[in-house]
C-alpha cells in the first residue's frame, strides 16, 4: 500500500537496492486522457507546443524510418513552428503497393510503438537512463542528417539536449519520471490531429497516410484510420500493463 497522498510506486531494476520510483499508474492514465483531450480544443496545441513538435518528430520519423528499411532513401525532415511536419523519401518500385503502404502506416503507428518502447524501459533504470540517452542524441543525430527546415534546426535539438540532460544529470526518480511521461506522450501523439486521421487529403502535400493506404490496400481511409486509433490506444495499455505487472 502506498503512503498518504502519494501515488508512486517502486520500480525494481537489476540493481540492488531498488532506488527508482515511477508515475502512479492512474496518472499515467490520466494524463494519457488529459493530452488527448487536449489536443482537440483550440488552443490545446500550445499548450503541449513541446510535446506536439515531439509527436510531429515521432510522425515523420517513422516514415523516414520505414523507407529506409525497406531499402529505400530517407532524403530529408521538414517540421515547421505550427507543429506540421513533411518527411521525403523514395521507395524502390521493386516493392509494389506494399511498400507505400508500409511507410504510409508508419508515420501514425509509429510513435506509440517507440512509445511503448519507453514505457517498458522504466522497468529497469539502466535502461531507463540509455534509452533517454539515446533518444536525446538521435534527435540530435537526426537534425545533422535529415532535418532541412530552419524552425526544426533550432527545436529539434533542443528538444535532444533537454532529453539527453535527463539522461545525464538528473536524479533516478527524474529519470523514471521522464521516460515514462515521454512514452504515454509518444503513444498518445496518434490523437495529436485525430481528425487527420478520418480525412483522405493533407492540405497541399495531397492525400492523407490513411488515403495512401487506402490507395494500396484498397479498404477505405476511415477503416485505418479506426484502426490505428484503436491499436494505439491498446498498446499504451499494454505496456502500461506489462510495467505495472507485479
Amino acid at each position: 500500500m502506498s503512503e498518504p497522498g502519494r501515488d508512486f510506486d517502486k520500480l525494481f531494476t537489476d540493481e540492488a537496492p531498488p532506488v527508482v520510483e515511477r508515475m502512479g499508474l492512474s496518472w499515467l492514465v490520466g494524463a494519457a486522457i488529459a493530452t488527448a483531450i487536449l489536443w482537440q480544443i483550440p488552443g490545446g496545441d500550445y499548450i503541449l507546443y513541446p510535446f506536439t513538435i515531439l509527436a510531429t518528430w515521432f510522425h515523420e520519423m517513422g516514415h523516414g524510418l520505414m523507407a529506409l528499411i525497406l531499402g529505400g532513401q530517407f532524403q530529408k525532415l521538414q517540421i515547421f513552428s505550427n507543429g506540421s511536419g513533411v518527411a521525403t523519401y523514395a521507395l524502390r518500385s521493386s516493392l509494389g503497393p506494399i511498400g507505400p503502404f508500409l511507410v504510409a502506416a508508419a508515420g501514425p503507428m509509429g510513435p506509440p510503438l517507440a512509445g511503448a518502447g519507453l514505457i517498458l524501459a522504466s522497468r529497469s533504470f539502466k535502461v531507463t537512463s540509455l534509452s533517454l540517452k539515446i533518444l536525446g542524441g538521435f534527435l540530435l543525430v537526426s537534425t545533422l542528417i535529415w532535418v532541412r527546415s530552419w524552425f526544426g534546426f533550432v527545436a529539434i535539438p533542443l528538444l535532444g539536449l533537454m532529453i539527453l540532460g535527463i539522461g545525464l544529470k538528473t536524479s533516478q526518480w527524474v529519470q523514471g519520471f521522464a521516460i515514462q511521461f515521454l512514452g504515454v506522450q509518444a503513444c498518445v501523439s496518434t490523437y495529436h490531429q485525430l481528425n487527420y486521421l478520418f480525412s483522405q487529403t493533407a492540405g497541399p502535400l495531397g492525400l492523407s497516410d490513411t488515403a495512401q493506404m487506402q490507395k494500396y490496400m484498397l479498404l477505405p481511409y476511415w477503416f485505418w484510420g479506426g484502426l490505428m486509433a484503436i491499436a494505439s490506444v491498446i498498446i499504451l495499455f499494454q505496456s502500461l500493463r506489462i510495467t505495472y505487472a507485479k
